[in-house]
């Protein structure tokens, strides 16, 4: 006896058109681990909990884009692509991957500096220019690497001393603007842009940078001092700006800032400039240099102001004088400033507590000052004066 047919729901299709396979529903995974923290009968969170992100989560406006291209700080960006070209070089001729690179490629990179005794702040800015050179989430790590940097820096220490540049001291100044007393109209508008540089830049304990950016409408010169609008800085990234007044110095006209940078900008308003870059480029002819083009445009970069204050100490036939630096005219009224029982922070813009203030400067001066074989030889002379007064009488 035949079995009858077993009937079974269908569905016609045309050919070639299959229906559309049902897709499971996806499994909503926990999202913790072993630092997760749940507070009492807060449920799990899972995967179901995260958003769905779109195309328009990922993308950014032109005018944003240009803001992320803008150029860091310039001498963070030259330290910064030099530090990453030489470290693609190594990479190139080891055999490595430089971006993105491996942990421990990373780490063998530190240590090959480490063997060639780089001093741990190179290395540091090596490691910190090649960690941002990698997008978010790329980066090698750094606990092993740090831990060797830290290990080297102690030896290190013991090896070497901290090269400072000597700090350009009252008579130093007045010898390096001694110097701009110029004898030819050819020489006269370098001689007077130099010697505004530098009693502005002591005055104000003015880093090289912080003078090649200055505008003329950032200064206000009275009969006292200037106010110095320092838009931004080393320890100012933000731009949120700073006002210092470097007071005029009667007693000694020839390094006063007030009658030096006055001089300066009548030079300038008689060769037609009144706005716009403070220091500039002049030609061999005593006229200004005006530059359209270039990243710099007419101000003077840093270097050309580093190169002045060395060509104004060698003029000046100071001691050593190619070991002096624009660096000078910030550590020399800093360290007089200090030896006077005051605080330089302000007048040079530190971080207030910035402990390079008062390890560099504030302690030294008041070690000296405070020292005990020196107070206990001042005591034995009082008491040898006073002795030789009484046997007088």
């Amino acid at each position: 006896m035949t079995e009858p047919d077993e009937v079974v729901d269908a569905e016609l299709v045309d050919d070639g058109h299959l229906p559309a396979a049902v897709e499971p529903e996806p499994i909503a995974r926990p999202l913790v681990d072993r630092h997760t923290i749940l507070r009492p009968n807060a449920p799990i969170p899972t995967t179901a909990d995260l958003p769905t992100y779109s195309e328009a989560d990922f993308r950014i406006t032109e005018e944003t884009a240009k803001l992320l291209d803008e150029s860091p700080p310039e001498n963070t960006s030259r330290t910064y692509n030099s530090a990453r070209r030489q470290f693609e070089t190594w990479c190139r001729e080891n055999g490595r991957v430089h971006l993105p690179c491996t942990t421990a490629t990373f780490v063998e990179y530190v240590g090959h500096l480490i063997r060639q005794d780089k001093s741990p702040s190179t290395i540091q800015v090596a490691m910190s220019a090649i960690r941002s050179w990698h997008q978010d989430g790329q980066q090698p790590g750094t606990k092993e690497a740090s831990e060797a940097v830290r290990k080297h820096a102690r030896g290190w220490a013991q090896r070497r001393t901290a090269k400072k540049a000597p700090g350009i001291r009252t008579d130093m100044l007045a010898a390096m603007v001694a110097t701009c007393e110029s004898q030819t109209d050819a020489d006269y508008p370098k001689a007077t842009r130099d010697a505004a540089l530098l009693t502005l830049g002591w005055g104000m304990l003015s880093r090289r940078s912080e003078l090649a950016h200055l505008l003329i409408e950032q200064l206000t010169v009275g009969p006292t001092g200037i106010h110095v609008l320092v838009a931004f800085s080393k320890t100012d990234q933000a731009a949120k700006g700073a006002t210092t007044f470097v007071p005029a110095n009667p007693e000694d006209p020839s390094t006063c800032p007030v009658i030096r940078v006055r001089a300066w900008l009548e030079e300038l308003r008689r060769q037609d400039v009144t706005s716009g870059a403070l220091f500039r480029h002049i030609n061999r002819g005593g006229t200004i240099r005006h530059r359209a083009t270039g990243e710099r445009g007419d101000f003077l970069t840093p270097d050309a102001i580093g190169a002045i204050v060395k060509a104004r100490a060698k003029l000046a036939d100071l001691p050593d004088p190619s070991k002096i630096t624009a660096h000078g005219l910030r550590r020399g009224p800093a360290q007089e400033i200090a030896e006077a029982g005051q605080d330089p922070t302000g007048q040079g813009r530190w971080k207030a507590g910035s402990i390079t203030v008062r390890k560099h400067y504030v302690e030294p001066a008041q070690d000296e000052a405070n020292n005990t074989i020196t107070a206990m030889r001042r005591k034995r002379a009082e008491q040898a004066a006073k002795q030789a007064g009484d046997a007088d009488r």
